[in-house]
């Protein structure tokens, strides 16, 4: 049977191993906490994070990452990616030279600019054949309710990708193939930042039409960007562009929209920070974002606005009449 050890028991990391379960992998879950590994374990359920959500009985948790990496095909990571550098040394001599490293995180690591398979390979050698990606729209409630959804599952091997897909493929989560890593990973990070901009008009009290345009625009930041580091521009038309932005820019449940609707309405950073609580992706990211897409003379008018509102303490309204003041321009070539 195939095995998967997931590291982070926040929503996404419970979420994602129920979908593994579900496809009939043997999934264990590690976290730092004894008492959500205890809950875990006891009730089968992990009530912090995702409160009433039944998880399968093949799922168990940990503290012991040598405990969940023994025999793992696959190593999960759904912790936060500004920590994922430190943390992953630690578990790096932990690592089974066959275990197929898998990130499910969403951002740019801040002062190098690496996305997350790059932080992965510098940290523990691992070829591009043994890292692999998970993109989409993946709301972690509605994926933990077992509604319907799909999302992309990258590896530059494609056979990889395909033993990947084989152990989440359950009757409600649909993965599809590609080997974009590029792409399907900057579409996930980029996603954030574009999600915080539309938190924020949401939050100010504009409509759809503003919405339309902030995702449309968004988008074409990101194939942009995206070209300039050699993705494949028609990955950003699908799962792991697209729909991860809209989902994101859309729902309620998306932890940067909220941020950004707080922002909107008034609040200030730290006072929705308070109120979010968890790891907003997003709100740390745009900064690296912005800085990668200067490195390669890319612009990104959006982000920097987010940027200006998130770290520059300028006002939504201030920053929304210059994004709307820019000089006129032709659609073409996004």
């Amino acid at each position: 049977m195939t095995r998967a050890a997931v590291f982070g028991t926040g929503n996404w990391g419970t979420a994602f191993s129920l979908v593994l379960a579900d496809s009939g992998t043997d999934t264990v879950l590690c976290g730092r906490r004894a008492e959500v590994a205890e809950r875990i374990n006891r009730d089968h359920e992990n009530p912090e994070y995702l409160p009433g959500i039944e998880l399968p009985g093949p799922v168990h948790a940990t503290t012991d990452p040598a405990e969940a990496l023994d025999g793992a095909d696959f190593l999960v990571l759904t912790i936060p990616a500004q920590s994922l550098r430190e943390n992953l040394a630690r578990w790096a001599p932990l690592i089974a030279p066959q275990t197929v490293l898998v990130s499910l995180m969403k951002g740019i690591e801040l002062g190098t600019c690496m996305r997350m398979s790059q932080v992965i390979a510098e940290v523990t050698g691992a070829a591009p054949d043994r890292i692999a990606v998970v993109s989409g729209p993946n709301l972690a409630q509605e994926i933990a309710e077992r509604h319907p959804a799909a999302s992309v599952v990258a590896c530059a091997d494609q056979a990889v990708a395909e033993r990947l897909q084989k152990a989440c493929h359950s009757p409600y989560f649909r993965p599809y193939t590609n080997t974009d890593v590029i792409g399907c990973e900057l579409g996930g990070a980029v996603k954030n930042v574009i999600g915080l901009a539309a938190g924020i008009a949401d939050g100010m009290g504009l409509g759809d039409n503003t919405k339309a345009s902030l995702i449309t625009r968004g988008l074409a930041e990101t194939a942009r960007l995206g070209v300039a580091l050699g993705a494949d521009p028609y990955t950003f038309s699908g799962l792991a562009g697209l729909g991860d932005l809209v989902a994101t820019c859309a729902s309620p449940l998306s932890r940067n929209h909220r941020f950004g609707n707080l922002l909107g309405a008034g609040r200030t950073v730290a006072e929705a920070q308070e109120q979010v609580r968890q790891t907003t992706e997003g709100v740390k990211s745009c900064s690296s974002v912005l800085e990668l897409a200067r490195r390669h003379g890319v612009e990104m008018p959006l982000v920097e606005t987010v940027v200006a509102v998130v770290h520059d303490g300028r006002s939504p309204r201030e920053m929304l009449a210059a994004l709307m003041a820019r000089s006129a321009k032709s659609e073409s070539r996004y």
